[in-house]
């Protein structure tokens, strides 16, 4: 099973999905069976780490995201990952813009999926602190309905 996460960047959200999930899995002794990435549908922030207020704010709760680094989706996603999660309606939109026609890829916002208050998860780069802390926040409490729905497709 293979899951990628996609925001704008890839420098807040998407990371911050990948990290606490990655960790999630660990503590399920589920590591090795889920491929965990995460892709940004811009190209500015390619080859560089997360922001430095997502590290720290992962950080402070235990997930570690000193070795991500940022990419950019590419149309070949479409093949190599079975779940891929948007973490807006304009991240959606775009991933829906580039999927080819034979892709078997399931397309969802992350947390419209898990029905949680709100569909979308903010992005919290033009914001302060507590931007960083909601977008926490929010992606455990999905991952946590993610690994749910994961164990159960394995």
């Amino acid at each position: 099973m293979r899951v990628l996460f996609v925001c704008l960047g890839n420098i807040c959200r998407s990371p911050t999905a990948e990290g606490v999930l990655r960790h999630k899995l660990r503590e399920a002794g589920l590591a090795d069976r889920i491929e965990v990435d995460s892709a940004g549908t811009g190209d500015w922030h390619v080859g560089k780490a997360p922001d430095v207020r997502t590290r720290l704010a992962a950080q402070h709760r235990g997930y570690d995201l000193a070795t991500l680094r940022g990419r950019q989706v590419s149309t070949s996603d479409f093949a190599r990952f079975d779940l891929i999660l948007a973490m807006d309606n304009s991240n959606l939109s775009h991933l829906h813009s580039l999927r080819p026609d034979n892709s078997s890829a399931e397309l969802d916002l992350f947390l419209r999926r898990y029905q949680l208050a709100l569909d979308e998860v903010p992005d919290p780069y033009y914001g302060g602190e507590q931007g960083f802390e909601q977008v926490l926040d929010l992606i455990e409490q999905a991952s946590d309905a993610l690994l749910v729905e994961l164990k159960g497709r394995l």
